[in-house]
């Protein structure tokens, strides 16, 4: 209710107009739909009890500016209207709109701290080691080249053999205990990836069968995994050892989402990717702390801390490196002083990570001399801004 009282209307139906047909019959207004999915995230609710609330909470009611006799609207609207935003690339309208509103208020301003933070994302596949990780990305391959092409199958592997040994999935069974029976086995995993990679990209085999993403898939992690080596007895078939793997930027994790990466943070581990959420950090402002008044009528004089921003990564970026993404996001808005908190306190590369951070603090405060040239900075290619209701 004091959202209403304090902001009014947040979310005018216009600023979502490209979004929705203009023939049809009457939908839901998306400004209304825009301010139920913030109120839905800060306090936790699902569809349906957002939907429940909009039915039969007098304060939700309140907020949305309708009658208390309002039927309200079905939950399978909010699902749909989340959809159309992300269709129509406009992800950070809500969060824009929002923070246009407290920035006419006073609530953030140009040149304020705030700090960042990452926190992790659960990729929604299953953690695998690299023996499983090998003999899954396998069986997805044979998998798909089943569905698409039958019959070339059948007469490039042996569909009997292989059958038993990729037909269950790799969590289904457990693994050799013994260490060399499961070198043994990484070592056969490898050989048969060789061998249907071959078959694949055999002159007389279909070229679309490569194009394949379960195929993609399998090369690029055999490349990342198995090196071949020829000797006088053939071509031998050997895995990488740990300091020949790629980066943790670039290795896969997963064939069946192959932008989760192995993160790190504070000891833990986890596959997926990271969240990086910035907040504003300012005390009472010096204004407001000389005339005794409160920032916000009815607080206690302390300006609220709000989320300014909100990047998605791979698992791997550092809170550092997300320093200056984060004030390019937010220079059209208003520029910003910000703060990482780190997830390790004893990083070697911390004193060249503080440069960078000074630098950019430099590059984007709205004290900077003017003539400070502008020097386009590194954002890291998997950073995704996810300005979303949050």
């Amino acid at each position: 209710m004091r959202v209403r009282d304090e902001l009014g209307e947040l979310f005018a139906d216009a600023e979502f107009a490209e979004a929705f047909g203009a023939r049809g019959r009457p939908g839901w207004s998306p400004g209304q739909l825009a301010l139920v999915t913030v109120l839905q995230f800060a306090e936790n609710l699902t569809d349906r009890a957002a939907a429940h609330r909009g039915r039969y909470g007098m304060d939700l009611k309140y907020a949305l500016g309708l009658e208390l006799d309002d039927p309200g609207f079905d939950a399978s609207v909010l699902s749909e209207f989340r959809t159309r935003l992300v269709e129509h690339g406009m992800e950070e309208k809500v969060l824009d709109l929002l923070l246009t509103a407290l920035k006419d208020r006073g609530l953030v301003k140009a040149g304020g701290k705030q700090r960042t933070d990452s926190s992790r994302v659960l990729a929604a596949v299953r953690d695998l080691n690299r023996l499983e990780l090998a003999g899954e990305t396998l069986r997805a391959a044979l998998e798909a080249l089943a569905c698409a092409a039958p019959d070339w199958l059948a007469g490039a592997v042996r569909v009997r053999e292989w059958a038993e040994r990729y037909g269950p999935r790799i969590h289904s069974w457990h693994p050799p205990a013994s260490t060399s029976k499961r070198e043994e086995m990484a070592l056969v995993y490898g050989r048969d990836g060789f061998a249907l990679l071959e078959a694949v990209h055999a002159p007389d085999a279909p070229t679309w069968l490569r194009e394949l993403p379960a195929v993609q898939v399998l090369r690029a992690l055999w490349v990342q995994n198995y090196h071949r080596t020829v000797t006088e007895a053939g071509t031998e078939v050997k895995r990488r050892e740990s300091k020949d793997l790629p980066p943790g930027r670039l290795r896969l994790a997963s064939p069946y989402d192959t932008d989760a990466r192995y993160g790190l943070k504070q000891g833990s581990w986890w596959t997926g990717y990271k969240i990086h959420i910035s907040e504003s950090c300012d005390e009472t402002d010096e204004q407001d702390a000389a005339t005794g008044q409160a920032a916000v009528p009815g607080a206690d004089g302390l300006l609220p801390h709000l989320i300014t921003s909100i990047a998605t990564t791979d698992a791997t970026v550092t809170d550092a490196e997300m320093t200056e993404p984060v004030h390019q996001m937010l220079a059209g808005t208003f520029p910003v002083n910000t703060r990482t908190q780190s997830g390790s306190s004893h990083d070697p590369g911390q004193t060249n990570q503080s440069r960078k951070l000074a630098a950019s603090q430099a590059l984007h405060s709205p004290t900077a001399p003017e003539s400070a040239p502008h020097q386009p900075a590194h954002t890291h290619p998997r950073v995704t801004n996810n300005a979303s209701p949050q």
